[in-house]
């Protein structure tokens, strides 16, 4: 008996799940992480490593060359990606916050997506909620407008810069919530100073790199404006660019700003682009009357300078022309450039294309208009690594994040690419890819659930006792019948769905003879001479009087004055005139 009850207990216990929650087949973090392996990488760069290894007596075998492919790889993170596909159109800005948890991008869709890298599985790469931050709750206004910059406050990660297309900047939580829109000023003031803010377009913006309530915004008005969070009804200070380009009034759009700290702990440094050429320099504590430094033709003048940034020591500038150029500056010789390549730009189409030092300032990144990711060396500007994303798609924006040591891109495809190592990556894509998949519920198929954001159509109700066969015949028509639903006058597409008749004559659809007469008191009147339905009463008015009952037995009886023949036959007497 006792084996028996130990053998029907085992039974029991293998029936039911040895935890609640977990994932009993286990899964395999390795295998998931090598599917994300990149099957492409930086083979060609690697080969003219390789031979310029050889060339100069080393080793040429090809076991040698595998192990300094590897331990190339081990340098960058690239060796594998997650992609996301959330946005519609061009990816032209990428966020993440300081700690590397949230990760906001913006579109030409003019919307910002917001992705939570803790709540999301290798099956479930999406965003959690979309916004768009120029739509106004208490305005009919509908128009939108395409993102140009979205940053996190690198000392507050609550406080997100967002720049579209507009005259104002915005500062907006972490949760896509608006928490600040700033003033928008006066076009038909001349003078910039006076203007409380930007009267045209906002091309780029940025925050301070360490007073957390200040940023700075650029504009096609010809002027850099800062900000304080705190006072959102006027700019703090007004930096006015007086160009002396021929035909242009002294006016020139900025196109480009960047916000930079020296190491040695001394003031911060401001540098900006404009669109005739300049490279401009200030100090970033002030005073702005004039910059400390200005090249007039640092880039060539009319073409759009889309992306700027300085290193994280505060000596290198380097910047990213519309003459197909990059070129690297020195702050302490702030005259003639460093070094100059050439470089195919995408500024003409998308002018947010950016350049931007890695975090340590031993590299610079950038995208190209051939879909790769360009690494080079600060020095040189020779590439040190050149991988392609997304080929045949210009890659637009980039960003190398400290904390994840990830980078970052968006294509105009409207795909985001997050790059990592498993080796010297943390957390974001890596701690996706260390998920289990999430299981497959029945809410997840969109076939058997409802979706209820656009309202419910009268096909999609399920009459009680329909059972299994009457959802899938409702699915099966539903497949077969894309455009079921609701027409414009309210009517249901579905044949099998019997049609109601209205109810009154001030639906959209006319009723028929017989409901008007039910429904609508002295309906057929409308048909009828008015004289000839007054006169039906007139016998009845004469004998009971409705109104004039009361006073019937003191009524005077009417006397009118009578007309001889003569009156008769010749009219009234005419009144004679005065004279």
């Amino acid at each position: 008996m006792d084996d028996d009850s130990d053998l029907e207990d085992g039974k029991l216990r293998s029936f039911f799940p040895s935890s609640f929650g977990g994932d009993e087949n286990g899964t395999n973090i390795d295998a998931q992480i090598d599917r994300t392996k990149r099957p492409t990488g930086t083979a060609q760069v690697k080969r003219e490593k390789s031979v310029t290894k050889s060339s100069n007596g080393g080793s040429s075998s090809d076991e040698d060359d595998s192990d300094d492919d590897s331990d190339y790889d081990d340098e960058y993170p690239t060796s594998h990606e997650l992609v996301f596909k959330t946005q519609e159109k061009a990816v032209t800005t990428i966020t993440v916050d300081p700690a590397g948890s949230r990760m906001i991008t913006g579109s030409t869709d003019c919307t910002i997506k917001l992705h939570d890298f803790a709540s999301m599985t290798p099956t479930t790469l999406r965003a959690f909620k979309s916004v768009d931050p120029t739509a106004s709750k208490t305005s009919a206004n509908t128009e939108t407008h395409p993102i140009h910059v979205a940053k996190f406050n690198p000392n507050s990660p609550s406080q997100v810069l967002v720049i579209s297309a507009t005259p104002q900047a915005r500062i907006l939580s972490r949760d896509g919530e608006v928490i600040s829109e700033f003033q928008k000023g006066d076009m038909y003031l001349r003078d910039m100073n006076m203007t409380k803010g930007h009267i045209s377009e906002i091309t780029a913006g940025t925050w301070h790199p360490s007073n957390w309530d200040l940023f700075v915004t650029a504009g096609t008005d010809s002027t850099l404006r800062i900000w304080d969070v705190n006072s959102r009804m006027r700019q703090k200070a007004v930096i006015v660019h007086k160009s002396r380009q021929a035909g242009s009034a002294g006016r020139s759009r900025m196109t480009a700003v960047t916000w930079g700290s020296q190491a040695e702990g001394g003031n911060s440094l401001l540098v900006a682009t404009a669109l005739d050429g300049s490279l401009m320099l200030w100090s970033g504590e002030g005073p702005y009357n004039r910059p400390s430094a200005e090249i007039k033709d640092a880039h060539e003048s009319g073409t759009w300078t889309s992306g700027v940034d300085i290193s994280p020591d505060g000596r290198l500038v380097v910047t990213r022309g519309g003459d197909d150029t990059i070129k690297l500056w020195d702050t302490r010789k702030f005259k003639q450039p460093v070094n100059s390549v050439a470089h195919s730009s995408t500024s003409a189409q998308y002018p947010a294309s950016n350049i931007q030092f890695s975090p340590n300032g031993a590299s610079v990144i950038t995208g190209s208009e051939t879909g790769h990711l360009h690494i080079l060396n600060p020095a040189t500007l020779k590439p040190e690594i050149v991988t392609p994303v997304t080929p045949q798609s210009p890659l637009i924006t980039v960003l190398w994040h400290e904390k994840l040591n990830q980078i970052l891109t968006g294509s105009a495809n409207a795909e985001t690419h997050v790059l990592y190592n498993p080796k010297i990556s943390t957390k974001g894509a890596l701690m996706i890819v260390s998920k289990a998949p999430k299981r497959r519920h029945f809410d997840d198929d969109p076939t058997l659930t409802t979706d209820l954001s656009q309202g419910i159509s009268g096909d999609m109700i399920i009459n009680p006792g329909t059972g299994l066969a009457g959802i899938q015949a409702g699915n099966s028509y539903t497949s077969r019948h894309p455009t079921i639903g609701l027409t414009a006058s309210g009517k249901s597409r579905d044949p099998r769905r019997p049609h109601l008749p209205a109810t009154t004559p001030f639906s959209k659809n006319q009723p028929d003879e017989a409901s008007v007469r039910k429904n609508i008191p002295l309906s057929s009147m409308r048909d009828e001479d008015p004289r000839e339905a007054l006169l039906k009463y007139a016998e009845k008015a004469e004998k009971d009087p409705m109104f004039t009952n009361a006073w019937k037995k003191t009524q005077p009886q009417t006397i009118y004055a009578k007309v001889s023949d003569d009156e008769a036959e010749e009219g009234p007497q005419k009144k004679k005139a005065k004279t």
